[in-house]
């Protein structure tokens, strides 16, 4: 029986999205013959070898299944159980990882800054660090970023640059959440190493699944002490893949043809559109700036189910309310379109 399937594009997550053609086409390279297993084959070590190209310093490299993984365990190679680790009260290691980093660092506790449009800056660190010291309170160990933010906003170099300093002095490790990180760096135009190694990070959680790949992502230590026995971590967790070729293999697809960053820029071009268009439809309001691949925007409940009656998905719980509009990296111009003039007659049917 042939399963029923809709080609409709939308705007819920770029976790929607099939595989990107580099990717896919290497997993077909990938699938000939007989490989090691357990990462000792030439796919892994091959992507390993390009990532420190590409970020243009030795680093190691290890692939995990997602993204709470690689957030739960990186954090929990750094931290100790009687640790604390700072976060935005937005970040994701918060409000969607089902405590996964407490879970795996046995208990180390996240401890929530505010900040403007989903960033945290060194005052608001400084402040957690130093509310209480006695020995009853969990130690601050661990300041995790996410880059781009849950809002859709970047952190500059400067910006992380402050919040590394803060937490230099401190004596703090440096965890980013780089779910979308090639959004970040499509936006801000720069290197990886400038937004990575330059600013102190200390460890890189590189999302792969957001950005074209099937499943897979990669935990990237600059901090060559911390990643080591990181392999015992993933095993433990379940998170040593046996055939890991596949997921490495789609890695050397969209870094040698450079189409991680190609779609990025993709991603953000649709959002700046979708944007643009939004802001001519007065009943609508963006709600954050908009920097890397989505939107949100304030629309009524009213609007909201119409337009979710027209077929279309998005998410209404990410962030401080509102619709999430995500793009992805094969959005089209014409699914721009579409939305765009259901939402509009949307608009219409309900006033």
């Amino acid at each position: 029986m042939a399963m029923e399937r809709s080609s409709r594009q939308q705007f819920a997550s770029d976790n929607y999205s099939g595989i990107c053609p580099e990717a896919l086409d290497y997993l077909w390279k990938a699938n000939s013959g007989h490989e090691s297993s357990y990462g000792e084959d030439p796919w892994t070590r091959k992507a390993c070898d390009l990532f420190r190209q590409t970020f243009d310093t030795d680093c190691e490299v290890f692939f995990v299944f997602n993204g709470t993984a690689g957030n739960a365990l990186s954090i929990a190679s750094l931290c100790q159980s009687y640790h604390s680790i700072i976060c935005h009260r937005d970040a994701h290691v918060e409000t969607d990882e089902c405590g996964a980093p407490e879970f795996f660092s046995h208990g180390a506790k996240l401890l929530m800054v505010e900040g403007h449009n989903g960033k945290i800056g060194p005052e608001g660190i400084e402040n957690i660090i130093t509310k209480r010291t006695d020995i009853h309170y969990p130690k601050p160990r661990v300041v995790s970023v996410t880059q781009a933010t849950e809002l859709g906003t970047v952190y500059t170099q400067s910006e992380l640059l402050d919040i590394h300093e803060m937490a230099r002095e401190h004596s703090l490790k440096l965890q980013m959440d780089g779910a979308r990180f090639a959004n970040a760096i499509a936006h801000l135009d720069t290197t990886p190493r400038e937004i990575t190694v330059d600013v102190g990070v200390d460890v890189l959680c590189l999302g792969g699944s957001k950005n074209g790949l099937a499943i897979g992502e990669a935990v990237i230590f600059f901090d060559l002490e911390a990643a080591q026995e990181f392999e015992y971590r993933c095993k433990q967790a379940g998170q040593l893949a046996a055939k890991m070729r596949f997921i490495a293999a789609q890695w050397l697809g969209v870094l040698e043809s450079n189409g991680w960053l190609r779609y990025a820029r993709h991603a953000n071009d649709c959002a700046a559109i979708l944007e643009e268009e939004i802001k001519n439809i007065p009943e609508v309001e963006i709600m954050y700036p908009r920097e890397a691949n989505s939107v949100f925007v304030k629309m009524p409940e009213k609007v909201i189910d119409a337009v979710r009656q027209k077929g279309w998905a998005f998410y209404t719980f990410i962030g401080a309310g509102g619709a999430r509009l995500m793009c992805s990296w094969d959005t089209s111009e014409n699914t721009i379109k579409a939305f765009i003039n259901d939402l509009k007659k949307s608009i219409l049917e309900v006033s």
